[in-house]
């Protein structure tokens, strides 16, 4: 098939490379000239694993190609994935600024009949949105084209994504038409072929699955952040109860883990643009307010487990913190708690030494300037003389250091893990003050300054 993909960013760049692994001729359109000939070049602007190798693989077999020409764009596909940004506009709702651009570009230069599939996360009646766009700009040009429009949300993790798009749980076609819904059956055909996993259904109720996945799973993250600070109140174990709330079948134990709360550019945008969409329609979506409310104060417990450990004030203290990304294998920090946690050390007066497998590059961008943060290749390196280590992202690389060096190297041997990688009675084996989520804190019997 030939499929153009309008936007390269993190859903266009792995959905149109993932087709063109396929078989499919791809043509992905950016009005980002620099980031066009970056790509050309194999210079992949966001990390994620096996992507680099993808996009190489495929431009040299001539099944990917990248394109700042709108017209050569539309005239390419028959298949035109929209798979550009939707921001949070100023009130929390989605801004579809991009997404009417793509229709009205379609619209002015499309010469044959055409399936406008809508990859961006967008609310409730924009595929109603798009084919009003686009027969507007049709009309004007008196032509008679055959348009159909398709609702196919992504559900990608940052970090799997590949993994998620060949090998999905489920495909979301929303669809009115049956020859559109047959295309997009026939397109999906290579990873539907032991297993069928193609929910059709219509284009509102694809639209709103997509919101309801991802506040469903940030409801989960947050409900047990609040179990999770409630035992430690009672002296129980969140560990112990995650496991034992897991083994049921109805709950399983996906999304389950206490923490510093979550991050990144989907469940905190998606949250607000769905209660926005009730708020049009009527509705509060109380259950939404509480899990953001409850997220917010999530990313603030590292700060007051610092603060009662080492007062308000923390004047020429020093902090090491490891994990810069809201998550691991990606890069991406926006609305990581490691923000809120690093601006309130800083706040607070103290300095800070910062090591991420990946995401270093992307935090020099956002602290330059910053001479109280500093930034390190190796994670030992930015113990030295720290009053304590602060994890904040559950990096593989985390969960079996060196303790014994570590300990040496520290100022004082606490480590604060707003993930929970390390069991608390080894911590205190290595002698280490530990200040975990959800689980009574420990001291080493030989916890002492290091220096």
């Amino acid at each position: 098939m030939r499929i153009t993909v309008i936007g390269t960013g993190y859903v266009g760049l792995v959905a149109g490379a993932c087709f063109a692994e396929f078989g499919n001729d791809v043509l992905c359109l950016d009005l980002d000239a620099k980031k066009i000939q970056r790509l050309k070049a194999g210079d992949i602007p966001i990390y994620e694993p096996g992507l680099p190798e993808l996009i190489k693989r495929n431009i040299d077999a001539g099944r990917l190609k990248f394109t700042v020409d709108i017209e050569t764009s539309v005239s390419h596909g028959n298949l035109q994935f929209i798979a550009v940004g939707t921001p949070p506009d100023e009130d929390g709702s989605a801004d579809l600024r991009y997404v009417v651009s793509a229709a009205k570009n379609i619209g002015r230069y499309i010469k044959n009949d055409v399936v406008i599939v809508n990859k961006s996360t967008v609310p409730v009646g924009t595929s109603e949105r798009v084919m009003a766009v686009v027969t507007q700009e049709i009309e004007k040009r008196k032509i008679g084209c055959k348009v159909n429009i398709v609702s196919n949300p992504e559900f990608l993790k940052e970090g799997n994504a590949i993994e998620d798009f060949m090998r999905p749980d489920r495909i979301i076609i929303g669809s009115s038409s049956e020859e559109a819904t047959q295309i997009m059956r026939r397109l999906y055909s290579p990873i539907n072929r032991y297993r069928d996993r193609i929910l059709v259904m219509d284009e509102r109720s694809a639209e709103l699955t997509k919101y309801a996945a991802n506040t469903m799973l940030a409801t989960r993250i947050s409900l047990m952040n609040e179990l999770a600070n409630l035992s430690e109140r009672l002296g129980a174990d969140i560990e112990s109860v995650r496991q034992g709330i897991g083994s049921d079948p109805r709950i399983g134990y996906h999304f389950l883990y206490a923490g510093c709360g979550y991050g990144g550019s989907c469940f905190p945008k998606d949250i607000r643009a769905l209660q926005n969409t009730a708020g049009e329609y009527g509705l509060q979506l109380s259950i939404l307010e509480s899990v953001e409310k409850v997220n917010r104060a999530q990313k603030q417990s590292i700060l007051d487990k610092i603060r009662n450990r080492f007062g308000e004030h923390l004047d020429g203290k020093k902090f090491a913190v490891w994990g810069l990304s809201f998550k691991p294998n990606t890069n991406d920090m926006r609305e990581a708690p490691s923000r809120i946690v690093i601006n309130g050390l800083l706040m607070r007066g103290a300095s800070v030494m910062a090591y991420d497998p990946v995401a270093l590059d992307e935090a020099r961008k956002i602290y330059e300037g910053n001479s109280e943060i500093e930034f390190n290749d190796n994670p030992l390196n930015v113990l030295d003389d720290a009053e304590a280590l602060i994890i904040l992202t559950e990096w593989k690389t985390f969960r079996s250091p060196d303790f014994v060096s570590m300990r040496s190297r520290l100022r004082k041997a606490i480590i604060i893990d707003g993930r929970n990688l390390y069991d608390p009675a080894d911590m205190m084996s290595y002698g280490f003050e530990y200040i975990s989520i959800g689980r009574a804190s420990v001291t080493g019997t030989n916890n002492r300054e290091s220096r």
